[in-house]
This record gives structure tokens, sequence and C-alpha cells, in this order.
């Protein structure tokens, strides 16, 4: 009996998903945990396995659209045909290098400026093992086709870029042209990525523009496509923009009395294995504990009712290739400064390593993000829509003040507390920074046990 292969909810929110790549060909002999497809969502990229046996049918083409529950293609018995009137498919899969194009196994095929280019699913799996863009590589089986030993071929001879997956994965999210990517060695690894989303080495440049053109257009250098993350980063932040009256505060805090005591806490447990609180744990950890106290900035916006919410459900900014991802910490206020270290490393973990799960990117209710680590002091963070506020912690830096006649060195960094004017007024929000201030000068209250 036919098993459908369906678009799955990753989500609770979720509505819709797009099936950027299938994996595999039609007559792929599939087991359970081979990865079918990529699917795309507006906030993660996953790869989907099969969680049955049979042989693959595909439904729908690559780049399609649909809502969870989709049926997108089936799973099939030998010589069982396809429901809705499809074609049998083969017993098993064709053998995978053949001398006769009759006898060939079905194959996937890539679109190049000079035409179709086809390849074996051997081929496709020996390029992903050994890391080669087989669109750079010659094929040599029946019609041009790329075969196994031709991937192989061109590894060994360094005619085809090797890259490493997760390689290939930040410039697709990035909208890079992998082959644009400098290496010294020929390898690409996510560093020659990195470097080269600094340094905006992308997409070659179109051809010039017609005659007749503006004269006063500039010759473009280099072009990123707005879509995927970039594409929902975008979006969510012009609505963010339009659709909030949003205003940001700026308060510097002493962090004196936190920086001590993360240099007891680095001598004391250290050889116990725990985590040490970071900077920035001790901000969301004092920020979590400020919202118990303001509640109106842990609120949404609902058919023009403020809706104070019931749980602290803290979004922390990570930044990744090509954009920014927003964690959720489930009810943060509750958890130990410990148990958030923890969490929030294991967090941006996952979402550097593209192995986030959407359910722990939604429900945040607040947010912190900080550029601290890159030498920014004050800066105007964006709400993340849905919420009312949001917290920037910039760089710790050197200061000072007068006690009575002697000058004293401190330790500050800037808060930049963006709030959303139709909920919250200036006075509620200098308050919650108030608050925050109080506790991270006794950062002995954000202890366990406190």
């Amino acid at each position: 009996m036919a098993i459908e292969v369906t678009l799955p909810k990753l989500g609770l929110t979720m509505e819709e998903g797009t099936l950027e790549e299938w994996l595999v060909n039609d007559g792929d002999l599939i087991t359970v945990g081979t990865p079918l497809l990529r699917l795309a969502t507006d906030k993660i990229d996953v790869d989907v396995e099969a969680e049955a046996e049979g042989i693959i049918a595909r439904a729908v083409p690559n780049g399609t659209t649909l809502p969870p529950g989709a049926v997108l293609g089936w799973l099939l018995a030998p010589g069982e045909a396809a429901p809705a009137g499809a074609a049998p498919v083969a017993a098993a899969a064709a053998p995978i290098e053949t001398a006769s194009p009759a006898a060939a196994a079905p194959v996937a095929a890539v679109v190049h400026e000079g035409g179709r280019q086809f390849v074996s699913p051997n081929a496709r799996r020996v390029a992903e093992q050994l890391g080669v863009d087989v669109t750079q590589v010659a094929g040599t089986g029946p019609n041009g086709r790329v075969v196994s030993e031709d991937v192989e071929a061109a590894a060994a001879a360094g005619s085809a870029k090797i890259t490493s997956p997760l390689a290939r994965r930040d410039a697709a999210q990035a909208g890079i042209d992998i082959n644009a990517v400098p290496t010294d060695n020929g390898f690409v690894t996510r560093k020659d990525v990195r470097d080269a989303i600094s340094g905006q080495v992308v997409n070659p440049p179109p051809a010039a523009a017609p005659t007749g053109a503006v004269a006063s257009m500039q010759e473009t250098a280099s072009i990123i496509p707005m879509k995927g993350m970039r594409g929902t980063i975008a979006a969510r932040m012009v609505q963010s923009l339009t659709e909030m009256a949003q205003l940001t505060h700026g308060f510097e805090v002493t962090m004196d009395a936190v920086v001590d005591l993360r240099g007891t806490l680095k001598e004391q447990y250290r050889d116990l294995g725990l985590q040490v609180p970071s900077l920035n744990d001790f901000v969301v950890r004092a920020a979590s504990l400020a919202l118990r106290k303001h509640p109106i900035l842990n609120s949404t916006i609902v058919d023009k009712e403020i809706h104070l919410l019931s749980h602290i459900h803290m979004g922390m900014a990570v930044a990744v290739p090509g954009g920014l991802m927003v964690p959720v910490i489930r009810d943060a206020d509750t958890l130990s400064i410990f148990e958030l270290a923890r969490i929030t490393r294991e967090l941006a973990e996952d979402c550097r390593a593209g192995s986030i799960s959407l359910d722990a990117l939604e429900g945040g209710t607040f947010a912190v993000t900080s550029l601290g680590t890159y030498g920014v002091d004050m800066f105007t963070p964006v709400i993340n829509p849905g919420n009312v506020g949001i917290l920037g912690v910039g760089r710790l830096r050197e200061s000072g003040k007068w006690e009575g006649e002697r000058f004293v060195k401190t330790q500050v960094l800037t808060l930049s507390l963006t709030f959303d004017h139709r909920v919250v007024d200036g006075a509620p929000a200098a308050e919650f920074l108030q608050t925050v201030n109080e506790l991270l000068a006794r950062p002995l209250v954000l202890l366990p046990g406190a």
C-alpha cells in the first residue's frame, strides 16, 4: 500500500513550507532515515528524512509551497502504481551506472546556462560525500550524464570546487555562489564563506545595462538575493517599523559587581564543570526578573487590546551566516543563572549548526540582543513583531565617577530599550531599565537561593 510522504508541521504556528529541493529521484529505493528533501520555512531550512521504506514516487516539483500535511510523494512497494493514476514504478531502482541510455537510472536535471546537465543518483550521493559541486563536473556517461567516476575523478584532479556541506548551506542562506568563494587550498570551508559574506564576494555582476539606460545608474558590483532567511528578515523588519510606534531609551548601567562576581564564580565553579554565566546571561536574568515587576513590557496587542502574557519567554538574538535567528528561552524568569547559561549556549550552538527546531524559534514574549562583542556601545534594536519590547546590550567599557573628592574607575555598559509607544510610555520604560540596573548592581540576588 502506498505510504504518503507529507509536508511536516515543524511548529505550532507554521502555515506553509517550500520544498526547496528533492534529495532523491523517482525510482530510488528508500530506507528509514534516508534524507528525502530539503524543506524551507520562514525561519529555518531542514532536511526531511524518510519514516518508512519503499520506492519513491515524487508528486510535486522543487520550489512548490504547500501547507503542512500536503502530499509531496509516495513510498511504494515494487511494481505498485502511485495513486491518482500515476504510472507504475520499477520494482527497484535501475542499476546506477549503465552503458545503455535505455537502461539508465532516473536522473536529476541541473540547469546550466548552456542547457541541461544530467546526474545519476549515485553520482549525486558521491558528490555529497566528497563535498564536490556536481554542477562543475563534466559527464562521460550516456548523453553526457555525470556518473560517480566523473565525480571521483574531478575530486582527485581538483577540477571541481570541493566544499563542506555546512559551507554550502551557509552560502545558500546568504545568497552567495559557492563557486565565487575564494579558498587557498581548493576546499571551501565555513570560514571561507564567512569571509566572502564580509567581503561581499557573491554572484557575478549582471550584464551591462542596455543602451539608453539612465546615465546616473550606478554599476552593480554584486547581487545578494533577498530570499530565504534574508527575505524573511527584510519583511519582518519592515512590518515591525511600519506597524509600531517605536522609541528607544539608552541607559548606562555599572557592571563592577557583576564583573567581580563572575571572577569569583570562575575560580570556585570551573572545576565543578558548571558553565560560568556570561555578562549577557546576567543581563538576560535581570531583564527576566524585571519583567515580573513591569509586565506591560511582556505583552502583545490582539485586536486593539493589550494582552499581558502569563509566561516570560525570552528571545535571544543569535547571528548566523546570512542572517539572524531568535531562539526562545522558555519561562526564563524561573531558571537559575546556571540553567540559563547552559540553555543559551545550547540554543546558540544549535542555531549556528543549523540544527535548531522551529518550535525553539517560536513563542518569544520579549527579546535581548547584544552587539557588545562587536564594540558597539549603543544601538537601536528593532522589535520582533508580536512583542512590545527588545533590550539591546552594548560593550563593557571603562568609565569613572567621583566619590567625594576621589575619582573611581568603573566598568559600564549601555542598555538600549526599544519599546512600542502604543503600549508603553516613556516613564514606565525607564522604570523597567532602573529595575534591571538595580538587579545588576546587586548580582547576588540573581544567583540560586537568593
